[in-house]
């Protein structure tokens, strides 16, 4: 939450307070009136049944917090990471494994994916990111494109990758509300939605919307045209903000609910977090001179191949950058890359991270990580494993607005944890085990616990082998 609107909150009440209007329906209203996410529609109905505890004793751990501890022991029980430490004694029925040689993190979180949005197998009717319908669509939520049966998702888990925000596209000024999913088995949407995490909106400046509407003969077609339609959006919701808030204090006549407005007023609410993508340095600038005209927060820009020219603002601005390794030159705004950027970003104390936005790459981000810090230390950072992973647990765990749950080995925090072959950041160290909240979701020893999508029998056999 902003502080400007929870100074507003706190005042609020207490006036209420004061004034021994507690029981009027004003006052019974505000609580409701004033949270744009109305997190009460569609709510996560997540849930892991937990069997055991689990002990993994003298693996080398990568906490996410800069520490790497070897030949520990870390005990996974009730969901949660119980105790890190020496000669940890397995409680009564515990899976035990065997750390030697091994290496343990925290399940990698991907901030940009478009996993059920864009499935497979790929064909148009199932190619449900984009509502290429207007320049903001704010209004649409992506959960409700979520194909839950997406044979994506398990190869994802292979790749120990636990969390993910699902975006929509990038065609538009505002494409819509992201959601964060656990990667867990679902029969719904609501079924993987990590509980309690912030909603996302998704925004794009450059290229993407300025051709795409521009294309059609309308605004916005040049960049000049993007940050125009950006204003007039923020002064419409600030407009229905206000709106809410004077209903809240007087009462009188309920505003008309607008599902695009709700979804901007939440950001200037603070409950729902700014994902933008965008490029360029200038543009990430531009962008962050909007933030400050509505006193918003922006939490990443997206792809930022350009991050490393404003690397220093990114950190006084508090914002965080979701990267490639070495993904460019696509187009003329993903052209001028450098290979240190994720690490010239870290290295300014702001907020890096790797994003894979697709399907291929967020199999193997761990080694996206490794080719980042390679260039990292060609370009003469003296990075090592412990402060690199971070760039996928810890970080993007922060730019979702969920690092208090999970994102790093901590005692309490969820137990969602990977152990690895070996070093992870060595392209020949694989994922053996995957948790989520301490339940063992993916065993590459074992077929029984190696998940596919219902969509996926009679394609294969029982073993996962294909037909």
């Amino acid at each position: 939450m902003q502080l400007p609107y929870l100074r507003f909150a706190i005042a609020l009440g207490l006036a209420l307070l004061l004034s021994g209007c507690g029981g009027d329906k004003a006052s019974d209203r505000d609580s409701e009136s004033l949270s744009f996410a109305r997190e009460q529609a569609f709510p996560s109905t997540y849930e892991v049944t937990q069997s055991k505890p689990v002990l993994i004793q003298g693996a080398t751990l990568l906490t996410g917090t800069g520490e790497r501890i070897e030949q520990a022991d870390i005990l996974l029980r009730d969901g949660k990471i119980a105790d890190m430490g020496d000669g940890l004694k397995a409680p009564e029925d515990a899976l035990v494994i065997d750390g030697t040689g091994k290496w343990v993190t925290p399940g990698i979180i991907d901030v940009h994916s478009h996993l059920g949005n864009y499935p497979a197998p790929s064909i148009e009717s199932s190619q449900d990111g984009n509502e290429i319908t207007a320049p903001n669509t704010a209004e649409v939520w992506t959960e409700h494109s979520v194909w839950t049966q997406d044979p994506q998702f398990p190869l994802a888990l292979a790749g120990g990758v636990t969390t993910m925000q699902i975006l929509p596209g990038s065609a538009n000024l505002f494409g819509g509300r992201s959601v964060t999913l656990k990667n867990v088995p679902g029969r719904s949407v609501q079924d993987m939605k990590f509980p309690g995490a912030p909603y996302g909106l998704k925004m794009a400046c450059g290229e993407n919307p300025k051709r795409v509407y521009g294309g059609k003969g309308s605004a916005p077609s040049t960049r000049m045209g993007n940050v125009a339609g950006y204003r007039k959006a923020w002064i419409e919701a600030a407009d229905y903000r206000k709106q809410w808030q004077d209903f809240a204090e007087n009462g009188g006549d309920e505003p008309q609910r607008n599902l695009q407005l709700e979804t901007l007023a939440g950001v200037l609410n603070g409950e729902i977090l700014v994902h933008n993508h965008c490029y360029r340095g200038e543009e990430m600038a531009v962008m962050m001179d909007i933030a400050r005209e509505f006193d918003f927060q922006i939490s990443t820009f997206h792809h930022a191949v350009e991050a490393y020219k404003v690397a220093d603002l990114l950190a006084e601005n508090n914002v965080c950058a979701a990267m490639w390794a070495d993904w460019w030159g696509f187009k003329h705004e993903a052209f001028d890359m450098t290979e240190a950027n994720i690490a010239i970003v870290d290295q300014a104390k702001a907020c890096a991270m790797i994003h894979s936005d697709s399907a291929v790459g967020i199999q193997h981000l761990n080694q996206e990580v490794a080719k980042a810090m390679a260039a990292g230390q060609r370009a003469g950072f003296a990075i090592g494993p412990e402060e690199a992973v971070a760039w996928m647990t810890l970080n993007p765990a922060r730019a979702l607005g969920i690092d208090e749950q999970t994102g790093s080995l901590e005692k309490g925090k969820m137990a969602d944890v990977v152990v690895w072959s070996g070093n992870p950041f060595s392209v020949y160290s694989k994922a053996d085990q995957v948790f989520i909240d301490g339940e063992l979701m993916y065993d590459r020893n074992d077929p029984a616990r190696q998940p596919h999508t219902d969509f996926e029998l009679g394609i294969l056999n029982p073993e996962g082998e294909r037909l």
